[in-house]
């Protein structure tokens, strides 16, 4: 029987987003009581919510499009689904700090620690324990984050994609705008508003799965990230 691990945050509304992207709304659309023609009903359970939401929002994955204006028309809808659907390892920083840069030599060092190596098409995932250290405080928008030549080394290696636990995969005005340029320049792109990283740490690859939602010019997509261990 596979393990399978849940990657994703929950959505709802009042969560923590990104600077000025959208917030959560969530309201009740229908009850099943307007279904049934029940009148001056004592109960209202909900039968269809009505969402408003942003595409990088909650556990989520980005376009090639959001990553610079020249990568315009590489929206999520057109990107290969097999980005999404690879083997996957994951590498533990858990001892950087609140707005801490993690290097390609922090990178290398953990691979050699938990004795992994990256492979070309893999998903690695940055276990930092700044969702459970973090998570709705004052310091959520403080967390580590890659430098531009770690997402440069990253790119390098022909991966996939990479993963964070952050809102940002590098540091905002630091390196958080460049290393999305990389990624565009590179052609691969990175997940954020990742949990349960913690549970990956000690174990083997896996395999890991982030399909995104196909929205039609889409610059990014929630997903529900999970890793699974055969």
């Amino acid at each position: 029987m596979p393990k399978i691990i849940d990657l994703s945050q929950e959505i709802y509304e009042g969560m923590p987003v990104y600077k000025s992207l959208p917030q959560v709304k969530m309201s009740v659309h229908n009850t099943h009581e307007q279904w049934d023609g029940i009148k001056n009903p004592t109960t209202q359970t909900p039968a269809v919510h009505k969402l408003e939401l942003g595409e990088h929002t909650g556990t989520h994955v980005d376009a090639i499009n959001h990553m610079a204006k020249e990568y315009e028309g590489q929206s999520i809808d057109t990107m290969p689904l097999s980005m999404f659907y690879t083997e996957g390892i994951c590498i533990d920083l858990s001892y950087k700090s609140f707005n801490e840069l993690i290097t390609t030599e922090d990178l290398k060092a953990a691979l050699i620690k938990d004795g992994l190596k990256i492979k070309e098409n893999d998903t690695v995932l940055i276990y930092t324990d700044h969702y459970r250290k973090a998570f709705n405080t004052e310091n959520w928008d403080k967390g580590p984050g890659i430098t531009t030549e770690c997402a440069r080394w990253l790119g390098m290696q022909k991966i996939a994609a990479f993963g964070v636990e952050t809102m940002s995969p590098g540091v905002p005005s630091i390196s958080n705008k460049e290393v999305h340029h990389i990624c565009g320049e590179l052609g691969f792109t990175h997940y954020e508003n990742m949990i349960n990283l913690h549970q990956l740490i000690g174990k083997d690859r896996f395999r890991f799965i982030g399909l995104p939602l196909k929205i039609k010019g889409g610059t990014g997509s929630p997903v529900r990230a999970v890793a699974i261990f055969e």
